[in-house]
């Protein structure tokens, strides 16, 4: 599974929006195994955004940060223990805006199999993981629209072992699933996604 998406990320030319402002960046990181899974964390309740939903290790950009991609690396590592050095980057997908006004970009890679993370207990609740699998074989529980400044978001949403993946971090799934699988799940133009380029 992972040298196809390896070969259509390479590929792949996401979007960007063209006047972004405020930048972040997350890591979908997968396991390295015939049977991937995807590296999610439940958000600390305490913080002050998007706190107890699930979500990839990322974060708002520093002003030290190279770029969008050391951004989702340096996050990774403080939230969830990962070292830059044990990933193995395969590309990027479309950059979204989330309801703060963030301009996200998500990069995908690869990791050891059984390498051991651990939640930082200031920003995350709980690391868990899903095989990749799940995606494609379950369809979502329901595709929810979210009115936003005067626009409407499609957003798709799955249920597992008691969390729901939605919002922004479905959204970056479902991308993931129809370049890498042709998993063809729906997947309805968000708003900002009327004017962007390509890279």
């Amino acid at each position: 599974m992972l040298e196809q998406l390896t070969e259509r990320l390479a590929r792949h030319r996401p979007w960007r929006l063209r006047a972004p402002g405020a930048e972040a960046g997350v890591l979908v990181a997968l396991t390295d195994r015939p049977d991937p899974e995807v590296i999610l964390t439940v958000r600390s309740k305490t913080l002050s955004t998007h706190r107890g939903e699930v979500a990839f290790p990322g974060g708002k950009r520093d002003p030290d940060d190279a770029d969008l991609l050391a951004t989702a690396l340096r996050e990774a590592h403080e939230e969830v223990g990962l070292e830059p050095g044990q990933v193995r980057v395969i590309g990027a997908l479309g950059q979204l805006m989330s309801k703060h006004q963030l301009a996200v970009t998500p990069w995908v890679g690869i990791i050891p199999p059984k390498l051991q993370l651990t939640p930082n207990p200031d920003e995350i609740d709980t690391i868990f993981r899903i095989p990749l699998r799940f995606f494609l074989e379950q369809r979502p529980l329901r595709t929810d629209e979210i009115p936003f400044r005067g626009k409407t978001h499609y957003v798709p949403a799955w249920a597992y072992q008691g969390e729901i993946i939605w919002g922004l971090t479905a959204y970056v799934l479902v991308e993931l699933l129809n370049i890498g699988f042709d998993a063809n799940l729906p997947m309805r133009p968000r708003p900002e996604h009327q004017e962007l380029e390509h890279e």
